[in-house]
């Protein structure tokens, strides 16, 4: 299976450890962004896959592109030009104190490329599987719509189109978020989301109590809306910066199927849905029946919440292993 994702890739700083920023006297440097992780996991998994992006001709953008490579990722679609590659510092949190990310990627090279910086009809050549997410759309209009015209491209060749919703609040603003991703939603296979999305973006909620059934309600609702093939939910119940639940559930308009519930200690949160998506696409992709496929996708954000970074560096063993029960942490030997 070969894939295609397409965003922004980022250098992330954080203070060493669980530092605040104001203790901050040096920071950890990592890359990442929503689609290159996504890109990052199918590699791992392997899958042939294409991360597609604008960098700056730069050495931290050479860098970047390289990490990329490092993992598995064909880069040969990336372009070139623009002054700078974003950057978001992230800030750990631990105990009742949240983890917080300060975004500094307003006229990055991404941000401000357009349609005419990507060659859609070649880049999806061969590919099975084309995948963005919200961030992208929220970028601004130049690159929505470069988004936008990689999605009628993908649909014109029959290529799986999927969206990871993903709305960011810092972003822009939930009006404008459903304004610009009803016509993605409109092009879309697989969407990926959750409940609260749901409800912020579109307005799509349940009166139900918390639980099951009104998660149900709500996918049911955002199927019907947009029609896709398959929707797929994550849910987080978070018991404190260290310690969250995490459970998804999936719907194709005939039937619905839940993963178990994972609780985890978290080393680093980010990515965590990201790992979700790829999970999802793998598991589709090589035709897992929708109670695997969840299982999953969901087993691998659980793993992912165990790595340090942006990418889910696991395998498809290590995921299979998880969801069979082997999930002691005890030494593999």
């Amino acid at each position: 299976m070969k894939a295609v994702t397409f965003g922004e890739i980022m250098l992330r700083l954080s203070p060493c450890g669980f530092r605040r920023m104001a203790q901050a006297d040096c920071f950890e440097a990592v890359y990442g962004g929503a689609e290159a992780n996504v890109a990052v996991s199918l590699a791992q998994f392997g899958c042939e896959s294409m991360f597609v992006t604008k960098l700056p001709a730069n050495g931290l953008a050479k860098a970047c592109k390289a990490n990329l490579q490092k993992w598995g990722v064909d880069t040969s679609k990336i372009v070139f030009g623009g002054d700078r590659l974003g950057v978001y510092y992230m800030e750990k949190g631990a105990s009742q104190r949240p983890s917080n990310v300060i975004y500094d990627r307003a006229g990055s090279a991404f941000a401000l490329s357009d349609e005419k910086d990507y060659d859609f009809e070649k880049i999806l050549d061969g590919a099975d599987w084309f995948h963005f997410t919200g961030i992208t759309a929220a970028l601004g209009d130049k690159v929505a719509k470069a988004a936008y015209e990689a999605c009628k491209a993908a649909k014109k060749k029959g290529i799986t189109v999927s969206c990871d919703l993903n709305y960011r609040s810092k972003l822009w603003t939930k009006e404008k978020a459903a304004a610009v991703m009803a016509p993605f939603l409109e092009l879309t296979d697989v969407c990926i989301a959750n409940e609260s999305q749901a409800e912020e973006v579109f307005s799509i909620g349940s009166e139900l109590p918390e639980g099951a059934e009104r998660s149900q309600e709500t996918a049911e609702k955002l199927f019907k809306k947009f029609h896709f093939k398959v929707l797929a939910f994550t849910e987080r119940r978070t018991i404190n910066a260290n310690r969250n639940k995490i459970f998804g559930l999936i719907y194709d308009g005939k039937e619905f199927a839940h993963s178990r519930e994972y609780t985890m200690d978290m080393i680093d949160r980010v990515g965590g849905g990201d790992a979700f998506a790829a999970g999802m696409i793998y598991a589709l992709s090589q035709k897992y029946p929708l109670s695997d496929a969840i299982g999953f996708a969901v087993a691998a954000s659980a793993l992912k919440h165990s790595i340090e970074g942006d990418f889910n560096l696991v395998t498809v063993d290590e995921v299979q292993r998880l969801v069979r029960g082997g999930e002691n942490g005890r030494v593999q030997r």
